[in-house]
């Protein structure tokens, strides 16, 4: 059997730990990069993404010796050029860069100013969104002057860091302690920002924050949109994208935000799911639409599927963007792929229900079963 693709082999493999050893030997004539490169592949291999990420930093640690005031010129000295300045969007930066923040962490989270010093350099490389967490935890006060004074950097990738470092709900990363409104300030300063990368973030963050604080998040965006200092379409990008989890629970106001009435007059004529389906093939869906008066329609259906215990969890999916035409039916058709290896989760046997949800209403639904493979 063919083997699959392997991030991690691709992310971090004996031709990227060589380029960095590569680095730092001509930052440094002490550095040894046959006895790095020696020692990192040892266990490199045998160990998953993150941990490799750490162990790198462990061997980079034992030839940088003392605190960042003394391997930081080391470590700066060793850093490619910058990432591309004049790019907009994409551009996360080299992978085999995340251990320099780690080593960061492990020697300098009690000397802040010199650390961040260097995390504001290393970004620039290789985004160090999780490394600046410890930080925010440990010197809150101090991190979020320094992310304030950042807002304004030449560099967009320092410029994103405070947003995606401060994110309440960061991939992978750290909690931090921050209360919710703690770094809105810093997105009122980023969210004017010509660069999508950075917008992109403040929408990821505000998205975070509407998990729990869905008004203060709307609220934002309306003052946002008062103020003007952002491109009209730019701000509609951010608010769709802000308000992307408001809209998969059927949040009456982010709809209406988006232009979608929740009181729209829209009719479900049809609605058809088939009455079994096996692990494996396709669920076709087929609907049909229709507006008296005509109307705007964000349909999404809700996916509840029985888990190990016999309880059903609902998942919502995008099916179709839509105007409807005053009194004109409107055929749409969707397939959903069932499959029994899914990373995310693991389906069983068994009946399952599927809802339309248009508008953030629950127009209709039906049910299936669901058999084995």
């Amino acid at each position: 059997m063919a083997q699959g693709f392997s991030l991690k082999d691709q992310l971090f493999n004996i031709e990227k730990v060589r380029y960095l050893a590569g680095l730092f030997a001509d930052a440094d004539a002490a550095f040894d990069a046959e006895v790095f490169e020696r020692q990192v592949m040892e266990q490199l291999l045998d160990l998953e993404l993150k941990q490799r990420i750490n162990w790198i930093a462990d061997c980079l640690g034992a030839q940088l010796t003392g605190p960042v005031a003394e391997f930081g010129p080391v470590l700066r000295a060793a850093l490619p050029p910058p990432l591309d300045p004049n790019l907009r969007d994409d551009d996360f930066g080299d992978f085999i860069f995340a251990p320099l923040g780690e080593l960061v962490v492990m020697r300098g989270l009690e000397t802040p100013e010199p650390s961040l010093d260097l995390i504001e350099e290393i970004t620039q490389r290789f985004s160090m969104e999780w490394a600046i967490r410890p930080f925010l935890n440990r010197w809150p006060d101090l991190v979020l002057a320094r992310m304030q004074h950042w807002t304004t950097h030449s560099s967009y990738h320092v410029r994103r860091l405070v947003s995606e470092g401060s994110r309440p709900r960061l991939p992978w990363g750290q909690s931090v302690d921050l209360d919710i409104a703690s770094p809105l300030p810093l997105l009122d300063a980023l969210q004017g920002d010509s660069t999508r990368y950075v917008t992109r973030s403040v929408a990821n963050h505000l998205n975070d924050i509407s998990k729990k604080h869905p008004e203060l998040v709307m609220d934002r965006l309306d003052q946002w949109g008062a103020q003007g200092s952002q491109n009209r379409a730019e701000l509609d990008w951010m608010t769709r994208h802000a308000l992307r989890g408001l809209v998969k629970v059927g949040d009456a106001r982010a709809l209406s935000m988006l232009g979608y009435s929740a009181d729209a007059d829209i009719e479900v004529l049809r609605f058809d799911v088939p009455d079994r389906v096996a692990i494996g093939d396709v669920l076709p869906l087929s609907v049909a639409l229709q507006s008296a008066t005509g109307a705007r329609a964000l349909i999404d259906y809700v996916f509840w599927r029985r888990k190990a215990n016999g309880d059903l969890t609902p998942k919502v999916f995008k099916l179709k963007q839509v105007e409807l035409p005053a009194g004109k039916v409107v055929n749409l058709r969707k397939t959903q792929r069932l499959k029994g290896d899914a990373t995310t989760f693991r389906l069983y046997p068994g009946q399952h229900r599927v809802e339309l949800q248009i508008n953030g209403r629950v127009l209709a639904e039906a049910t299936f079963e669901l058999t084995a493979e």
